[in-house]
């Protein structure tokens, strides 16, 4: 059944990530398996994997005077963008890998 419709033009920009990083610029390796980050691969990535963990270590701490709902949301808050920058700075950007590439 053909329909007269002109054909659809995307939006220049739509649907466009950013480019993947290189190797000389990526802090994180792809992970073989599945999809997302590995192992750091510079000490930036380390800095930002410790920042993390320290923060996220400090926050769950109940001593730190925030009620369990604002540590919660904290936390959230922050592992989200922890996986935001992994993900941009991922070797190769986050995709499903069989372990055949």
């Amino acid at each position: 059944m053909a329909t007269n419709r002109p054909a659809r033009q995307a939006r220049p920009g739509a649907n466009r990530r950013p480019p993947a990083p290189d190797d000389a610029e990526a802090w994180f390796a792809p992970k073989r398996h599945g999809i997302g980050a590995g192992l750091p691969l510079r000490w930036q990535g380390w800095a930002l994997l410790a920042a993390f963990l320290l923060a996220v270590t400090g926050l769950a701490m109940p001593a730190n005077g925030l009620p369990n709902a604002g540590r919660l949301i904290a936390i959230l808050a922050l592992t989200a963008l922890f996986l935001l920058i992994a993900a941009r700075k991922t070797r190769g950007g986050w995709r499903w890998r069989n372990g055949e590439d």
